[in-house]
Formats: C-alpha cells, structure tokens, sequence
C-alpha cells in the first residue's frame, strides 16, 4: 500500500513548466541538419532524447507538425472512465517542444528523399541531412457510414475515447445508461493500442456494477480480430474474463454502420470472406473505435512501404532504401503494437544507430518489438500486458509479482496515477525509458 500512496503523491506533484522562446518568421525555405515530422509522442521524445544526447554534436533538430496542442493520449481511456479530467491530458505545443529544438507549424504534403527535401502545404521547402518520419496514423471516423453524424449527436448514445472531442462524451454515456444493450466495438486491422477499445468496456462494466445497474445490461464486444487479444497468453486470460463476467463476443465482425435514429449498428462478418454477410444488432450504448490508417500523404509517399506505413528495418528502425530516414510510432511499418510504451524502447534504439550513419558505420543497436498495454479491467484492477515481437510476454514484474496476466491493483494505479506523472514530467523531455525506467538501455545485443 506504500507504494501505492507514493505513485498518488507524484500524481498531485507541480508539473515545471518552462517558457520558450521561438521565432515567429517562418523562412521560405529551411535546413536542419536533423528534421523531425510529427510533434506527438513519438516526435518530441526522440527530439528530446536525441538533444540531450552527448554523441550528438552540431545540435540542429527542428520538428515539423501543425498542431498547438500535444495530448496524452493513453490519457482518453481514463477520461472516458470518470477517473481523470481532460484538462489534464494535453499541453500547448510550446510546451512539450524541448529547448534548443526548432518548432515549424507546418503541414507536411510530400517527401522528395532523392533530394532530401520535405514540402509542405504552406509553401515552405525543408531540407534535411537526416530525417526521422513520426506524424502518428489517422483515425478514420468517416471510415464507418453515419458514425460522424452519430457522434455530433449528444443523445444518440454513441460514443468514442479515440479522439480528444468525443472521449468526455464517453463518461456522460456510461453514468446515463441504466439498461438495454450495450455493444463495444474493435475494428479489422492496425490501430493504436489494441488494447483500449476492451479497457473502456470493462471500465463501463465495472461503473454499472457499481451503479447496481449491471444485471439490466447485456455487454457486447464486437471485434473485427478472431480473439480477444493478439498475444495469446493474455487473449486467454481475458477470454476467461470475458465468459466470467458474461459479456457476449462477437469475433470477426466488423463495424461499417452505424444507424442512430434506429440504434441499429451493422456488421460485415468476415468470416464469410471479402463479401461477408451484413449482420445488424440493436443497440442503446454504442462505443466505436473507428478503423485507422496510415495518413495519405505518408501513404502515397516515396518513403512508403506497400500498405501505406514507413518502410523501415523492423530491428533498426532505418529506412530500407533510405539510409539517412529513420521512422518510429504509429507511422512506421515496425510489426508490433502501436502504444506510447513502445516508443520507450524504440527511441533510444532509433538514437543510437542514427548516431551510428552519422559516424559513417553500420547500426547495430536492435529494437525487440517491446510493446506495452496496461489493460484496465475494472477499478482497481489491470492486467499488464507487455510483450515482443511473435506475441512472447516480456514481463517486467513477473519475477516478483507473478504472471502478469493476473489483474492487480498495483498496476491499476501505474496507469491511472504514476504513467501520467512520468510521461509530462520525464517521457516528453527524453529522460524515461519504458522498462528500464530512468536509465537508458544497452541497445545492442550481446554477442555469442
């Protein structure tokens, strides 16, 4: 329990905040020895990690990005929850961007690798002698018939924690609804944390059950994926989680309707092939994860691999023709999870074998496929998924606490206290590595 109170102290511990100061001309053509896209998690991390760097001399980095807010976005989840403010899960840009590093608020519209060269769709030319490609993916709401009119509707009972304009939605849903069907949906294919579309159903179950209202409810996960999870020892153990707490699984379904007048939600049944059956489910709680995709200009890119993703090494995170690009994050075609987590072991990877080209030598440094979700299971309870790539477990805590798969309270409190604290104060400012906590890992694998 000690532990506990402390993760809660640093919850509550003053954020430092530091003013910066950047020039307000924007010239019409720029060179940055080292140039970033994205200012998302993945960007300002290895922004951050790469300046502190001592190897890293000549410091120039700018990062390319048009937004002016940063979001946690592992942050949704517990705002949709009740168990955290949305005020607390973004900053200003200006903020996040470590010093010494240039912020354009650019919008990147097309690569020219041969030339190493960025355009952008204000007109500003950005040249570069090594680039690292991190913008995120793009969740596509538009991707499911009707699901956009639906969330603009506050009373239609739809909702979703994937986007920082409908996750406050989410909550007022859960606390509103006190019986009917209530359907949880996980599209086909990539998105980021595979995790989270079952995080905020199993909160919503426990809310209801605390409410009392449980039993009037019939809970329904709807997943595009033929089981619970991709990594087997977890999927098991939610599976069993699943029958236990009699939630109906809907597998291989996925979500291409939405119909909110009649509360009818439609899916294509892809077992039955390319041309599966429609299949259509009442509803009076909907929550949708929308299907995601890398964005076009990434896709249709010269930098692209064929399904639309960063075409890099999926153990050095290099370009595989362009040997002065790196990419991690979403965009990237890396074959794992896309989670913040995993970005903690990307990076430093990622750093020492950009450092490695620029000393003229071959990168040796090699990226597992760590990857990490922290799946809430309820209040007070979380199962710690952590794993490599072909889906082995790579638990930190298992030789103390036990296997991981078991959900425990410490861990609830990890995501829901100490993860938020850690990632304003240490992740963003490059000085926090995932499970190796506040010291870099050896990137490098020891030789037989």
């Amino acid at each position: 329990m000690a532990g506990i109170a402390v993760l809660r102290l640093l919850a509550r511990a003053p954020i430092r905040r530091i003013a910066r100061t950047y020039a307000t001309s924007i010239p019409a053509k720029a060179h940055h020895r080292v140039v970033v896209v994205g200012g998302g998690t993945a960007g300002v991390t290895v922004a951050a990690q790469l300046q502190r760097n001592t190897q890293f001399e000549n410091k120039d980095i700018a990062i390319l990005d048009p937004a002016q807010t940063h979001h946690y976005q592992p942050g949704w989840t517990l705002v949709g929850s009740g168990l955290r403010s949305l005020e607390n899960m973004h900053r200003p840009m200006f903020e996040v961007i470590p010093e010494g590093v240039k912020h354009y608020p650019l919008r990147v519209s097309a690569f020219d690798p041969e030339n190493n060269a960025i355009k952008t769709s204000d007109g500003v030319d950005v040249s570069y002698d090594y680039l690292i490609v991190a913008p995120g993916l793009e969740t596509n709401f538009a991707g499911v018939s009707g699901l956009e009119q639906a969330l603009q509707d506050t009373t239609s009972q739809v909702s979703s924690i994937y986007s920082e304009k409908t996750v406050e939605q989410v909550w007022k849903n859960v606390q509103a609804f006190k019986k009917g069907p209530a359907i949880f949906t996980q599209p086909a294919g990539v998105i980021k944390c595979a995790g989270a579309p079952q995080k905020i159903m199993w909160m919503a179950l426990s809310q209801w059950k605390r409410d009392g209202v449980r039993d009037n409810i019939d809970i329904t996960f709807a997943t595009g994926a033929p089981a619970m999870f991709a990594v087997p020892k977890y999927s098991q153990a939610l599976e069993e989680l699943r029958k236990e707490r009699n939630v109906g699984g809907l597998f291989q379904h996925n979500l291409v309707k939405v119909d909110p007048k009649n509360k009818v939600a439609t899916f294509k049944n892809l077992a039955d092939g390319a041309n599966g059956t429609l299949v259509e489910k009442e509803f009076g709680f909907l929550h949708v994860v929308p299907p995601q995709k890398p964005w076009d200009w990434i896709a249709k890119s010269p930098i692209a691999d064929a399904t639309g993703w960063v075409d890099v090494d999926k153990s050095t995170t290099q370009h595989t023709k362009y040997k002065n690009i790196f990419s991690l994050g979403d965009a990237s075609s890396l074959p794992n999870s896309k989670t913040a987590a995993a970005i903690t072991s990307q990076t430093p990877v990622l750093i020492d074998n950009l450092l490695a080209v620029m000393k003229g030598a071959e990168p040796k440094a090699v990226y597992d496929g760590y990857a990490s979700c922290p799946l809430l299971t309820g209040h007070n309870e979380l199962m710690l998924c952590e794993f490599k790539y072909g889906g082995v477990p790579k638990e930190t805590f298992a030789n103390i606490l036990g296997g991981q798969e078991t959900p425990s309270r410490l861990y609830y409190h990890l995501k829901k206290d100490f993860f938020p604290y850690v990632y304003w104060n240490s992740f963003i400012n490059g000085t926090w590595y995932g499970p190796s906590g506040f010291f870099k890992p050896n990137t490098t694998p020891a030789q037989p």
